[in-house]
């Protein structure tokens, strides 16, 4: 879809009276100086073995953010999420959708690398999710895709199961929120990727016409 697909969203959004390059003027000098504080972060005992903290990757103006769990071994090698087999897969699922991994926004519940790649525990979620909390309000995305339970469940406030929140639309602070499979899941079980499509159709369509709007929200 190339830059074609931002330049429409950017017209669209002066149309509607709010114009993002005057709405986020310093909003990446504002993402570099929270990566800095990530990178340097110790609120919890996880950066006493990382390699690095983890921030995002992706457009300070995406309509579309994607949540995963925490940063793996090539993660936390790199300093950029999802860059191993799941990374290379979730490329594949944002080309699919028309886009290219430089337009969307890509994070993670979780900066730093938990010991062999265990899920998140409650306090580290606690101490890690100022962080992401300051990406959305300065990325105002449209759209968030979390991946996974942990993300779902952490970004979310609850403990339900994928099997009853994927493909669904939640509300995070008014913004539309859809969960679907992480692709490492993805990777371990190629049988539910026809599932996985059929939630990223429904992100086509919301990018395409308008996400759904939380209600109460005119």
């Amino acid at each position: 879809m190339g830059t074609g697909w931002l330049k429409k969203r950017l017209e669209l959004e002066k149309l509607m009276g709010v114009d993002a390059l005057f709405r986020k003027p310093g909003v990446s000098a504002e993402l570099r100086k929270l990566e800095e504080e990530v990178r340097n972060c110790t609120r919890c005992r996880l950066h006493e073995g990382r390699t690095q903290g983890v921030f995002a990757c992706g457009s300070p103006h995406a309509a579309l953010m994607f949540i995963g769990e925490a940063p793996g071994r090539d993660e936390d090698a790199q300093g950029i999420p999802f860059v191993g087999r799941a990374g290379k897969l979730l490329d594949q699922m944002i080309l699919a959708m028309g886009l290219q991994r430089e337009e969307v926004y890509i994070t993670n519940i979780i900066k730093s690398r938990p010991p062999n790649n265990r899920e998140p525990r409650a306090d580290e979620v606690e101490a890690c999710f100022p962080y992401l909390e300051r990406q959305i309000e300065l990325i105002q995305p449209q759209i968030i895709c979390t991946l996974g339970r942990p993300a779902t469940n952490a970004l979310l406030s609850t403990n339900r199961s994928m099997g009853e929140m994927r493909g669904k639309w939640h509300f995070y602070r008014g913004i539309a929120v859809l969960p679907t499979y992480h692709s490492a899941y993805l990777l371990r079980s190629p049988g539910q990727k026809g599932k996985a499509w059929q939630d990223l159709k429904k992100l086509i369509v919301a990018l395409a016409e308008g996400p759904p709007q939380a209600p109460g929200l005119f």
